[in-house]
């Protein structure tokens, strides 16, 4: 029984998984061809089952290669996309939208329960290392390398406008995904030096993102536009916005903790009215979500004792809502703007991910990192989501058309799509190889056919 069984399951459960996720797409191509007009509530509710089964399903396939089921969440929705199989239209994804707010809100609230202090005292050193040489020569050396590139939307811009373009290309390079991190540690339950440097770098560079974003605009704006000009209160809105949302998430993580210890009942209420309501509270109040959670989730974690019962709450919901968020980002993936931007994007993510390595290297050895980070640090920092889209979507917010911003999104949706599909993959096969992972926890069918 043994020698017929891998990652868990025989060879005919893994065939009937195959069998089943063909039947699932069936059963939409069938609904699709009977009802063309498959639109509406019903089209939005049956998007939302298919790609919940497809993508659970997809990641239970893609286990026997190795790869990580956030892959296979992210390849059940692109075949069954607008851009493949046409099984799901445009409407029903922006509709879905909505899920990945939730979705975003359990990442930093995961996150930032994950961080603990005594962890990053202990690993201080070559955090502010990485942190601090991952973010210069990342701006410097993409931005560089797409100022000489010359991506066609820029051909027409003078020398400063360039410099200031390629520069939020540069922001956008450092971005990473704390979602492919967390997904990827879930699975494997790997844990070990590189598995918290990973997590502890990622949920940081979080916070440094947001801050030099907002800083790189200010200072694009007047290389790009002329006429503008370099201005404090731009400057004083970005202290607004982070300090503020760090006062906020200290405020949010205190009275979670506070209602923790006195109650704890109804958490998954509790976890979905805060995804959806506060952050568009926080929307409202001009804060960033993500670093708000992200620091509502550390306050729980190292200011109570109520930690270990937080992150199993959030487990226990963020389960279903990773399997819709990442199926729902692979159907939204614009496939034919992938072909049409290979080459630079090809280019541009290939810059990256070798300044990423080189950096890494140089920092472990700075910082004098244990072995498997010393060889491995690098390969969690390669994959994006996200983050790393609404960020294009600020940019592309920032400078409308006829300005650049709507072609730098799309570049960057290209970028990021490469990112997205392969970065996984290399993370899950570093802890792999540094002996971290444990494989995933055993599942109900797993101990039914055991059983037999």
């Amino acid at each position: 029984m043994s020698g017929g069984k891998k990652h868990g399951k025989t060879l005919a459960g893994h065939a009937m998984d195959g069998f089943s996720l063909a039947v699932v797409f069936g059963i939409l191509w069938g609904a699709v061809q009977l009802v063309p007009s498959y639109h509406g509530d019903a089209g939005v509710i049956g998007a939302l089952g298919f790609l919940l089964l497809a993508g659970t399903l997809m990641s239970e396939l893609v286990d026997v290669l190795g790869i990580p089921h956030l892959t296979g969440y992210l390849a059940a929705g692109i075949i069954a996309g607008p851009h493949v199989l046409h099984l799901i239209d445009h409407v029903s994804v922006k509709r879905l939208e909505p899920v990945n707010t939730l979705a975003i809100a359990l990442i930093a609230l995961g996150g930032g329960a994950e961080l603990r202090m005594e962890g990053l005292k202990k690993g201080l050193r070559s955090l502010l290392t990485a942190t601090v040489l991952q973010t210069m020569f990342g701006i410097l050396f993409v931005g560089a390398v797409f100022a000489i590139a010359r991506p066609p939307f820029t051909k027409e811009l003078g020398f400063s406008a360039l410099v200031g373009v390629a520069m939020l290309w540069g922001v956008l390079a450092i971005t990473r995904s704390p979602s492919a991190c967390l997904g990827v540690l879930s699975q494997t339950r790997a844990s070990g030096p590189l598995a918290q440097f990973s997590l502890a770098f990622i949920m940081a560079s979080d916070v440094v993102v947001v801050t030099v974003l907002a800083t790189a605009l200010t200072i694009a704006r007047p290389l790009v536009e002329p006429a503008a000009t370099l201005s404090s209160g731009a400057f004083r809105a970005l202290g607004h916005e982070v300090l503020g949302s760090v006062s906020m998430g200290t405020t949010l993580g205190l009275v979670l903790a506070a209602y923790l210890k006195l109650s704890g009942r109804q958490l998954l209420v509790v976890l979905v009215a805060l995804g959806f309501g506060a952050t568009e509270v926080l929307h409202y109040l001009q804060l960033e979500p993500l670093l708000t959670f992200l620091v509502a989730g550390f306050v729980v974690q190292n200011l109570s004792k109520q930690g270990d019962k937080f992150l199993h709450a959030i487990e226990e919901t963020g389960g279903v809502v990773y399997v819709i968020f990442f199926a729902s980002a692979g159907a939204h993936l614009n496939v034919p703007l992938l072909k049409e931007y290979w080459p630079i994007a090809l280019l541009l993510t290939g810059s990256r991910a070798t300044v990423t390595i080189l950096t890494s290297k140089l920092s472990s050895k700075l910082a004098k990192d244990p072995p498997n980070i010393q060889k491995w640090g690098w390969s969690s920092l390669i994959s994006q989501a996200g983050v790393a889209l609404g960020i294009a979507q600020v940019i592309s917010k920032q400078f409308p058309a006829p300005s650049f911003g709507p072609a730098f999104r799309d570049l960057a949706i290209a970028c990021i799509a490469l990112n997205e599909m392969f970065g996984p993959i290399i993370f899950k096969f570093a802890l792999d190889r540094a002996k971290e992972a444990k494989g995933p926890a055993p599942s109900l069918s797993d101990a039914e056919e055991s059983a037999t």
